[in-house]
């Protein structure tokens, strides 16, 4: 039982590292993954200038290991392959949290999420389906012809739970589910005849995806706030890098959609933009750096 549980982890594994290591050096949004990885504490750990073709790197190392897994035939070395570099993420989320824990992950796609307890969780339950992929008694392609009901219901949940601990993919279920959710319950939700609070505003925003990877860099609470058409824009005090920057965030003034909130950090000493946020795909209304360049005369 257990050679037969363990020869189907290296699918499990292989795909996931395939899948991280191909978005790294084949994504579609190439600046975007480039910001990443110098913003990542992976640029701390190698040099701001050398933490892009390190990102690459390791892409290429997951990517094969990846393949190799899925590939017959199985062999025990591959499934230690996994495992040491499994253990190597490990001991990187651990650095991240160490020494730069406002920083974004960087390990699945572009899109920012900081080192939490659940990216923990998933460097760990990979670890451990690699461990197990040692003790697998034949290529999982046999185990899953030998018994494919039940293979298919193990690989099931262990996709599920993969993808239920990996932060980066929540605006593709679980942002949907909350809205759905926010359209049953919220009182906002919809709400047009009456003007909403400033306060329902900040609300929303800190529970925006654009917050939880700003936030660390806010230094004071509500500066200012403004409507421009569906927007009500906020700014805020920030420091990005130790330099002094303005915070300034689009929310939306008359629905109930964290999920497209925006922002914009401008440094305060020559009014460059240092970041922005933007959801996908893109909402229409004003563009937060429009309104900053008109409110603050960039």
């Amino acid at each position: 039982m257990v050679g037969w549980f363990g020869a189907l982890q290296p699918v499990l594994v292989g795909a996931v590292l395939a899948w991280a290591g191909a978005l790294k050096l084949f994504g579609h949004r190439a600046p975007a993954l480039a910001r990443l990885a110098r913003r990542s504490a992976l640029a701390r750990l190698v040099g701001n200038e050398r933490a892009v073709p390190a990102y690459r790197a390791v892409g290429s190392v997951e990517l094969g290991i990846g393949a190799v897994l899925v590939l017959p035939p199985m062999l025990v070395a591959e499934a230690v392959l996994a495992t040491v570099l499994c253990l190597g993420l490990l001991g990187y989320l651990a650095y991240a949290r160490t020494v730069a824990p406002e920083s974004p992950c960087g390990c699945i796609g572009d899109k920012p999420a900081r080192v939490r307890w659940r990216g923990f969780a998933r460097a760990a339950a990979l670890t451990m389906a690699s461990g197990l992929a040692i003790l697998g008694s034949s290529w999982w392609g046999a185990a899953l012809a030998s018994r494919p009901l039940a293979a298919l219901a193990v690989l099931a949940v262990e996709a599920s739970a993969v993808v239920a601990l990996s932060a980066e993919l929540d605006s593709y279920w679980l942002l949907p589910l909350r809205r759905q959710r926010v359209r049953w319950r919220h009182p906002l939700a919809g709400s047009g005849g009456f003007e909403v609070p400033v306060a329902s505003s900040v609300h929303q925003l800190m529970r925006s995806p654009a917050y939880g990877v700003t936030g660390g860099w806010l230094r004071s609470d509500l500066l200012d706030s403004w409507d421009e058409g569906e927007w009500r824009i906020l700014s805020y005090s920030a420091s990005c890098g130790g330099r002094p920057a303005t915070a300034v965030f689009a929310v939306p003034r008359l629905r109930y959609q964290p999920a497209d909130v925006k922002a914009v950090l401008v440094d305060e000493a020559d009014r460059t933009v240092l970041w922005q946020f933007a959801p996908e795909p893109a909402v229409v209304g004003v563009s937060p750096s429009t309104t900053i360049t008109a409110k603050m005369g960039l």
